[in-house]
C-alpha cells in the first residue's frame, strides 16, 4: 500500500530500533499508517531514513503489542480494527483494573490525589484532542494504580492500553466537537478521583468498571 513520506518522521539519533518502535507505533495510533495496509519492509526503511534490521526489530515489538502482523518474506500489516478484538481488550482490563484500583485505592498519599484532580481539570480543555491528551491520560491512570500493581500487571496493562489506544482515538475522536463532551471528559476523571478518596475499596471498584464500560460503548459504537 503506498502512502506519504511525511506520514514518518525520520529517525537521528538515540537507539535506532527504539526510536524506530515509536514512530511506527506513533504513526499507527494516528491512523497516518491505516489499519489493513501492507508495507514492505524496504518501504519503511525509505520511510525512516534507516537500514532494514532496524526495522525488522521494530515490527517484532509492535508485533508483540498487537499492533502489526508480520508476513512471510519482506512485509508487514498494519493490523485491522476488530470489534471482536476491542471486546478482548476490555474484557481483560476489567479483570484486571478494578481489583488493582480496589487496592491502591487505600495505598494513594492525600498529595498524590490531589495531583491527580488537578491533572483531571486538563482533560476537560476543549483545545484538548485525544491526540494531545493520550500520553497524560495513560500517566494518569497509571498513578491511581501504581501503589498495588506489580511489573508484571503495568506490563500487561500497559500493551492493553496501546492495544486500545486506536479504538478511543476513533470514539472519542468523533465527540470531540461537542464542548458538552470535552467537559465530562474531564468531569469522568475527577469522579474517579472522588472515588479514591472514599478509600473504600468497593466504591472504587464499581467506579474503574463503570468508566471502562463507558469508554467501550464509545468506540463500538464509533466503529460499529
Amino acid at each position: 500500500m503506498a502512502t506519504s513520506r511525511g506520514a514518518l518522521q525520520p529517525i537521528t539519533s538515540r537507539s535506532v530500533v527504539e526510536q524506530a518502535t515509536e514512530e511506527l507505533r506513533r504513526a499507527i495510533l494516528a491512523g497516518q499508517l491505516a489499519p489493513g495496509g501492507e508495507y514492505s519492509l524496504r518501504e519503511l526503511a525509505g520511510m525512516l531514513d534507516i537500514s532494514f534490521i532496524p526495522i525488522r526489530e521494530a515490527l517484532r515489538s509492535l508485533e508483540s503489542e498487537g499492533l502489526v502482523i508480520m508476513r512471510p518474506g519482506r512485509s508487514a500489516v498494519v493490523a485491522p480494527l476488530d470489534l471482536d478484538d476491542l471486546r478482548g481488550i476490555y474484557r481483560l482490563r476489567r479483570a484486571l483494573e478494578p481489583d488493582i484500583a480496589r487496592r491502591s485505592c487505600v495505598l494513594l498519599r492525600d498529595e498524590d490525589l490531589d495531583r491527580l484532580e488537578f491533572q483531571a481539570t486538563d482533560f476537560g480543555a476543549r483545545e484538548q484532542g485525544m491526540a494531545d491528551i493520550y500520553d497524560d491520560h495513560h500517566a494518569f491512570h497509571l498513578a491511581l494504580l501504581a501503589p498495588a500493581a506489580t511489573a508484571w500487571d503495568i506490563r500487561v496493562l500497559t500493551t492493553l492500553w496501546r492495544a486500545g489506544e486506536r479504538y478511543i482515538r476513533i470514539g472519542f475522536g468523533r465527540l470531540d466537537p461537542d464542548p458538552a463532551e470535552h467537559q465530562r471528559r474531564g468531569q469522568a476523571h475527577a469522579d474517579l478521583v472522588a472515588a479514591f478518596r472514599t478509600r473504600d475499596p468497593g466504591t472504587v471498584g464499581d467506579a474503574v468498571e463503570q468508566h471502562l464500560a463507558r469508554n467501550e460503548k464509545i468506540a463500538f459504537s464509533a466503529l460499529s
